[in-house]
């Protein structure tokens, strides 16, 4: 007699997860499913989707930490499970954090003593700590006002048009005015003489970048203070100066000592870095650091006791992990500036082995300059055929994650592609990288011009003729039309990623 029984789970998923029926069932998308799974079947259906995302270490669109040494690996899963606001139950791992911000500050050139407490705290990220930054220089300025009996609601800072998102970001969620430098075609940052011209009586701070997102540059802080010095004397408004150094707060001190941006200059009093970009640790983790404790009011300061002891706090956030912190500050105890220097060096001349492999080609203006962050932007000499977007699109099917966008006002007409070069990006890469470029333009140069096809739907029309409508109609300049172009090439672009074309 044959008996036949239904197989369980267990039975079902130890011949293999592919002998299983979870591979055959699609994973919910908006309600949690009713019944379990096993742990190596939930674990094979996550993983084999996340097949699908990009490889990290040729994503040349961020500037954020893809590698670090199996060491610090083991360090970070040791202590993923500790939650850093639990100071009295952590209390090495907030000696630790503490060590990291007087070792930043110092590195910064703060007028701390040897064994003076600096004053800055760990963030989730630049974001968080350009936040922190503003909303110091808000209060500073608002107590002021006050006590100077005028009016205090309409605060503004003065940046270029080339700061990251985050600042606009700050400006909208704080209520303060954002007044953008903007840029001229040639030069990409923010203009030192345009932007003290535009400080005003209720400007905050002015926020230098050491480090654009768009090309790598350092913003000249030295020129600023100096300019911004002699307005506030003729004004008496004391107007202060903050650094976003996110990306080469961790690059200038080791590369350019000489160079003046930090606290060596007096208007700065507040200073961002990005841990997780050239300070080497994985994502999830950023610095700020004050002047002095006068330049961080207090009242900002929230002391909690219900953890088990007095303990301060100024974040935005409340829990948040410890192991960034304590991968930080291992970084900084195994390379110390010897390591971090050789590091930089590396990446600065695997850089500038890409940046001449482009210029070779004969195709390519480089826009990005030799002394910043290690990258490399570039436009095409020629672009009535083909577009840069063409060329990211295309090196996508080598693996390679490059990203290809337009410069803010008022430069929108330059269309560039940009490649940031990280502690893991080597030589060999760098020059396979040119080898992958030239095939796409040689095989983007056989193909018919998409520029031509969506430039026929830009309406262009002899100056101030009237059309059917009796309506006034302006001929599009050639900048128009490639600006129409490169907004169509952007939305087709992403139409094709997201399936909506």
């Amino acid at each position: 007699m044959v008996i036949s029984t239904a197989a369980t789970d267990s039975d079902e998923n130890s011949y293999s997860t592919f002998a299983s029926r979870y591979v055959r069932t699609a994973l919910p998308r908006f309600k949690m499913p009713g019944n379990s799974m096993p742990k190596d079947a939930a674990y094979q259906v996550i993983n084999d989707e996340l097949m699908l995302d990009g490889n990290p270490r040729l994503n040349l669109a961020s500037f954020v930490t893809t590698w670090m040494e199996p060491e610090c690996n083991d360090l970070i899963m040791a202590s993923i499970n500790k939650n850093y606001v639990d100071m009295d139950e952590y209390p090495v791992t907030t000696e630790l954090q503490n060590r990291c911000v007087n070792i930043i500050a110092h590195l910064f050139n703060a007028p701390v003593g040897e064994k003076e407490t600096a004053v800055g705290v760990g963030t989730v990220g630049s974001s968080e700590a350009i936040m922190l930054a503003g909303l110091a220089f808000k209060r500073k300025w608002q107590n002021k006002r006050k006590a100077e009996g005028k009016p205090y609601d309409k605060p503004n800072i003065v940046t270029g048009a080339n700061v990251q998102v985050c600042w606009e970001k700050f400006a909208r969620y704080f209520e303060v005015e954002l007044k953008e430098v903007k840029l001229t075609e040639g030069y990409y940052v923010m203009d030192p003489v345009k932007a003290v011209e535009m400080v005003d009586e209720n400007t905050i701070c002015v926020a230098a970048i050491l480090g654009s997102t768009l090309t790598g540059e350092f913003e000249d802080v030295k020129l600023l203070n100096d300019l911004l010095s002699k307005k506030n004397k003729e004004t008496g408004w004391n107007t202060p100066i903050h650094v976003d150094a996110a990306s080469g707060g961790f690059i200038a001190p080791f590369i350019w000592p000489d160079l003046e941006w930090d606290f060596r200059l007096p208007l700065v009093k507040s200073i961002n870095v990005s841990g997780h970009k050239y300070g080497l640790v994985y994502a999830g983790v950023g610095w700020v650091v004050w002047r002095t404790k006068e330049d961080l009011p207090d009242e900002l300061i929230f002391h909690i006791n219900y953890l088990g002891s007095d303990q301060p706090t100024f974040t935005l956030n409340f829990s948040k992990g410890s192991s960034q912190i304590i991968a930080q500050y291992y970084q900084f105890i195994r390379l110390g500036f010897e390591g971090y220097k050789r590091i930089m060096e590396n990446c600065l001349e695997n850089a500038r082995v890409l940046r001449e492999g482009l210029e070779k080609t004969g195709r390519f203006d480089i826009v990005s300059k030799e002394k910043g962050v290690p990258l490399v932007a570039f436009s095409l000499k020629d672009s009535s055929k083909h577009t840069v977007f063409e060329i990211a699109e295309s090196l996508r099917r080598f693996g390679w994650i490059i990203p290809a966008y337009t410069m803010p006002a008022n430069a929108q007409h330059i269309a560039v592609l940009r490649v940031v070069v990280r502690e893991d990006f080597n030589r060999s890469l760098a020059e396979r990288l040119v080898s992958h470029i030239e095939q796409v333009l040689k095989e983007t140069d056989s193909l018919p011009s998409r520029v031509a096809v969506q430039a026929s739907h830009v309406v262009a029309v002899d100056e101030t003729e009237d059309n059917m409508d009796d309506q006034k109609t302006v001929k599009k300049s050639s900048r128009e039309i490639q600006e129409k172009v490169t907004l169509y090439w952007r939305r087709f672009v992403s139409d094709k990623r997201t399936g909506a074309c």
